[in-house]
């Protein structure tokens, strides 16, 4: 199986998943506050998150070699949630991707997670731009796109859900890296 490389940030240690993140992520995931802008995954069950887990997440690393990975705070040592890219086949493009548990939001911590995959992105994988949706109305999500420097693209229905749009290219990214 293909597996992304570990990558650490000041704070954070980004790792790919692994079975045994299966009750952590259910935990997390079972607060109304996390759940409150995610399109349905289905019941939040230990066991749909296994199967998310090892269906979704660790099929993603053998098709593509790359996909969501988990984020430990490395200060508690503790896991926090997810980041990274994941291939959406119905757009044919790459986007990035979030969620952390509510006891870690307002830190900046969705910035400093996405800005490595984003790296790792263009400058390992070779992709030529990474997209991102968020709920309208998750302002939160939209402010992070920002930081990252993405660009506004529009809004779309998605899944019956209104959501933003937003794009970042591998050009405008290096511009903005010098």
């Amino acid at each position: 199986m293909n597996k992304p490389k570990v990558f650490e940030t000041d704070r954070l240690l980004i790792r790919p998943y692994t079975l045994n993140d299966v009750r952590d992520a259910y935990e997390m995931n079972r607060d109304p506050r996390v759940q409150k802008y995610i399109l349905d995954e289905g019941p939040m069950t230990l066991e749909n998150m296994h199967i998310i887990i090892r269906d979704h997440v660790l099929g993603d690393y053998s098709k593509h070699g790359f996909g969501r990975m988990a984020v430990v705070h490395k200060a508690d040592d503790r896991y926090i949630g997810f980041t990274g890219l994941k291939y959406l086949p119905e757009f044919d493009k790459v986007d990035i991707g979030y969620r952390l548990d509510v006891d870690y939001w307002g830190r900046g911590l969705a910035t400093e997670s996405c800005r490595p995959m984003i790296r790792y992105g263009f400058e390992e994988l070779g992709l030529s731009e990474i997209i991102a949706l968020a709920f309208s109305e998750n302002k939160a999500s939209v402010r992070v796109m920002e930081k990252l420097n993405m660009k506004y693209k529009c809004n779309m229905l998605y899944e019956g859900v209104d959501v933003v749009y937003f794009e970042l290219t591998e050009e405008y990214w290096r511009s903005c890296e010098l």
